[in-house]
């Protein structure tokens, strides 16, 4: 298995991209990693390290996608950055999947442009894992498309009940549409159309609202990206704010320092499925490739873990089974 690298995206390039991808060789014997970056800032860094040489190499990519650059822009006129030159090599065949930590949309962006979509999807998905009270299950669409056409959203959901069957072990996913209320004819216009979409779905159980997703009432929670990224980013606060307001409460007197220790320890192990270090990157579903695209921020732990996450598409094979199901 060859996993190409983005070590040129994140916010801690290239320091964490490369201790991830040794951190996943350490655990891999079989894996192979490519890294793709400014050549001379990478064989630096890697002096700091002790790896495999034989499974480790670098592809010069001189330029790099910021994060506040324009997506669709900085993949036309950036051609030899990380993200183009490591989407081309796996266009090539070179590897079989890329991960970044980089550029959202133009990792998006370029995989669309140079793999293409898989035959028979109508529009690539982002689709994040979402901690529930009984694991994780999936939100999508989690910020690639602001608006949700009915044809769309089936493919979704579609894509996601492969997802969640194939890398998630769950079994019979069921399909849950967010809205306003779970009686049928609820929403919007679009929404009612949408609804009657999803209903020719196997697995799909109807509306569902905000409060159904921690009880995991559905394995795929089917919205627009609008939503579905607001809902993304307010999941990874939760363990933050709550941490601060025990800290608050304990500076106004109202629990002891005892107490402060002991509601630290139970909500670090409590909230650890909000996580992302966990859970490393989430696909774009619907590329004729495996893209996995992965925070920001991204630890070094992260990076290893959208490395696994990308393995296991492969392995799987997620793409030949989307296709599948909706041809």
């Amino acid at each position: 298995m060859i996993v190409a690298v983005d070590a040129a995206g994140g916010d801690y390039y290239p320091i964490n991209p490369i201790e991830g991808s040794i951190l996943a060789l350490n655990e891999d014997a079989s894996l192979q990693i490519i890294l793709v970056g400014p050549e001379e800032l990478l064989e630096k860094e890697l002096t700091n390290h002790t790896y495999d040489k034989s499974r480790m190499q670098i592809v010069h990519a001189p330029e790099i996608i910021e994060m506040h650059d324009s997506p669709s822009a900085a993949v036309k006129n950036k051609r030899n950055s990380s993200i183009t030159i490591g989407i081309n090599l796996h266009k090539e065949g070179k590897c079989d999947a890329f991960v970044s930590a980089g550029n959202t949309g133009a990792l998006l962006a370029a995989s669309t442009f140079i793999l293409g979509k898989l035959k028979g999807v109508s529009r690539p998905t982002i689709a994040s894992y979402y901690p529930t009270l009984k694991g994780f299950r999936l939100l999508v669409d989690a910020g690639a498309n602001l608006e949700l056409k009915p044809e769309h959203a089936y493919q979704f959901a579609k894509m996601g009940q492969v997802f969640c069957a194939q890398v998630m072990g769950i079994e019979n996913p069921k399909v849950g549409m967010l809205n306003v209320g779970e009686e049928e004819g609820k929403g919007t216009d679009e929404m009612k159309e949408i609804y009657e979409h999803l209903t020719q779905l196997e697995g799909f159980i109807g509306n569902v609202e905000g409060r159904d997703i921690f009880p995991a009432k559905a394995d795929v929670f089917v919205t627009d990206g609008v939503v579905g990224n607001i809902l993304l980013k307010f999941g990874e606060s939760i363990p933050s704010a709550l941490k601060q307001m025990v800290k608050a409460s304990a500076k106004k007197g109202i629990v002891s320092k005892l107490y402060l220790f002991a509601a630290q320890k139970v909500l670090r192990t409590s909230l650890s499925p909000f996580n992302y270090e966990n859970v490393g990157g989430i696909p774009f579903l619907g590329v004729n490739g495996v893209s996995i695209v992965g925070h920001g921020g991204s630890s070094a732990l992260a990076i290893k873990n959208m490395i696994k996450s990308a393995i296991n598409c492969v392995q799987n094979d997620v793409n030949g089974k989307i296709v599948a199901s909706l041809n």
